[in-house]
This record gives structure tokens, C-alpha cells and sequence, in this order.
């Protein structure tokens, strides 16, 4: 394997650089992982490129300009997708710049000059708590039903991330004296969210019921094994059309399980809870990131609204002047 060949870098960037050098979590590396694969599945249609034979230099930033707009245009991703996409491989330039130096091929150093795009930040989706409440009435008692109600009962009382719930083990449970659950977030980053009596009493019961052991997955699917991030959302589906009969308002909604992240989100804010605090049980980098459910919440800045008193300034009362107009005004 030579030097300048595409499949000597990618291959030392991922079972070098990213797990030894930088201890990269094996999620964040399955993203980069992710990247690759769709880029040279498209190098391979569009340009019959040949990856594990292709040269260094095959990769121009005029591609990956190419390969960015399949993603948006036929893919349908969304911006943040695609700046994330471009991330991973301009992460993969600079390791490329630092390795080669000059050597690196000019076409293959100007992605790093590709801009990342920018996009409009949508106001964050959140359930009231009637609408909350109606969702984990509607699961039913049967062994899935009692499955799903403590699975989003635990989404919305630790605000987790779906992926931090569904790798869930017994053991991650602390059930003895203050109940508490440990996460394993983003980074490997872990944190202990401190858990409702009823959802304590609902896990204890359901494991006692199953007979789980310390290893076993907390919430299994008919196999026995964790369930997947696309099992909850087709789950989440099913029990919203199912609620909807309890409570309309839900009609028309797109509730994903992220959805439930921001209604935990929300209603400790609203419940006075500091937004450092939020950030903290959300496993956010920064307490920025919370800011996002101020501006979110209409009742939140109705109140700061009202806490200002308005310029003091009289109207001038309008005076028709001509006898029409009055009676145009009493019509």
C-alpha cells in the first residue's frame, strides 16, 4: 500500500488517529464511519471510482462540493446534516495536512475552504404536560405496553437521550435509599439523574416481573435484545395515535422521541429550575444550549414582559370633526 493512496489514509485515520490518538467514543466514530460510506458509495456511482484502488487525489473538494448537494437533493438531509458530514471530512483533511505537509494534493486541501452552510434554527417542539400525560395513559398492559410506559416514563423523567435509554443495563440502576439512574452520554460522558418514586416503582416492579439481571437490558424488545432508536420512534408513533383519543390537541403533532427530551426540558424550566441546572441534567456541553427553551416558552416571556411597565404616553383621543363621519362610526 502506497503513500498517496485513498485507502492507506482512510484506514490510518480510523484505526489510528481517531481510536488512539483522540479516544474518539465508538459513537462519535460511527458517524465519521457513516460519512465515509455514503461518500464513497457516491464516488462509485457518480464517478466509477474504485475506492480501495482510487489515489489520494480523487478526493477534490469539487466532489465532496458534489457529493454535499446529493446529500441535500437526493437525500434530502438537512443543513445541519450536511455541515456535520463535512465536519468528519474536514477533520480528515487536517489530519491529512499535519501527516503529509506539503505533499498533500492542493485539490484535496481545498476542501478545507468549503464553508459550512448556514440555516435557520427552529423553535424547539415541546409537549404540554396534558398532552405528556395523555401519551402515557394510552399505553396499554400488555408485556409491550408495560415495556413502553416505563420507557417513556424514564424519557421524560431523566430528559435522556433516546440512545442513552435504549443502552440501558440493570446495573445502570441505583433502586436503594434516593433512586437514580446513571447515563452515558455523548462523549462518553456520564451523569446520574435522580428518578421520581413512581419511576422507581415502575422499574422495580418490571424488573422483578422479568426476572432481569444486573447485564440484562433494561428495555429489551421480544428478542431479548436492547431495542433500537428506530424501534422507540415507531413505538412513539403508535402510542400518539393511540392518545389522540384522550387528548385531541395531539392530532396533527410530530412527536419524536427528541420531543420528549425538550418537554423535560421545558417543564423544569417553567417549574423555576435554574438554567444551569437543566444543563446539567440534560448532559448539555454548555448552559447556552439551555437558553434555547427560554426562548421557546411564550408564557415565560409574557411574564417578563409584564414585569416592565410601558412608556407613559397619552393617546390622543381621535375627534371626528364632520357630522358623516360620527355616524359612519356608530355603524
Amino acid at each position: 500500500m502506497k503513500a498517496q493512496d485513498l485507502a492507506f489514509w482512510v484506514q490510518r485515520f480510523f484505526g489510528e488517529h481517531l481510536q488512539h490518538q483522540r479516544n474518539l467514543s465508538p459513537r462519535t466514530i460511527a458517524a465519521y464511519r457513516d460519512t465515509f460510506r455514503l461518500l464513497l458509495h457516491f464516488l462509485q456511482q457518480q464517478y466509477r471510482l474504485q475506492p480501495a484502488q482510487a489515489p489520494l487525489v480523487a478526493i477534490t473538494a469539487k466532489r465532496i462540493l458534489a457529493f454535499l448537494s446529493h446529500l441535500e437533493t437526493h437525500r434530502h438531509n438537512q443543513v445541519r446534516t450536511r455541515n456535520a458530514r463535512l465536519a468528519a471530512l474536514r477533520s480528515w483533511v487536517h489530519y491529512l495536512a499535519d501527516a503529509l505537509g506539503p505533499e498533500l494534493p492542493n485539490p484535496t486541501r481545498l476542501i478545507l475552504a468549503i464553508p459550512f452552510k448556514l440555516y435557520t434554527r427552529r423553535m424547539l417542539g415541546f409537549l404540554p404536560r396534558d398532552q405528556m400525560q395523555a401519551l402515557l395513559a394510552a399505553t396499554d398492559q400488555s408485556w409491550t405496553g408495560r415495556r413502553n410506559h416505563l420507557l417513556f416514563l424514564l424519557l421524560y423523567n431523566t430528559g435522556a437521550r433516546v440512545s442513552e435509554i435504549t443502552a440501558l443495563r440493570v446495573r445502570d440502576l441505583s433502586l436503594q435509599g434516593p433512586a437514580q439512574v446513571l447515563l452515558q452520554g455523548k462523549g462518553r460522558k456520564q451523569r446520574t439523574v435522580p428518578l421520581w418514586p413512581v419511576s422507581r416503582q415502575c422499574t422495580r416492579q418490571w424488573i422483578r416481573t422479568n426476572r432481569l439481571g444486573p447485564d440484562s437490558p433494561l428495555l429489551p424488545n421480544r428478542l431479548g435484545e436492547p431495542l433500537t432508536r428506530w424501534g422507540v420512534a415507531w413505538h412513539l408513533r403508535r402510542l400518539v395515535g393511540s392518545a389522540q383519543s384522550r387528548c385531541p390537541n395531539l392530532k396533527g403533532r410530530t412527536v419524536s422521541p427528541h420531543t420528549l427530551r425538550h418537554t423535560t426540558a421545558m417543564h423544569l424550566l417553567q417549574s423555576g429550575v435554574a438554567p444551569e441546572v437543566i444543563a446539567l441534567w440534560l448532559g448539555h456541553e454548555s448552559p447556552q444550549t439551555t437558553h434555547l427553551y427560554v426562548e421557546a416558552d411564550l408564557e415565560m416571556k409574557q411574564q417578563a414582559l409584564n414585569r416592565v411597565r410601558p412608556p407613559s404616553q397619552r393617546a390622543r383621543a381621535f375627534k371626528p370633526s364632520d357630522k358623516l363621519i360620527r355616524f359612519l362610526e356608530t355603524v
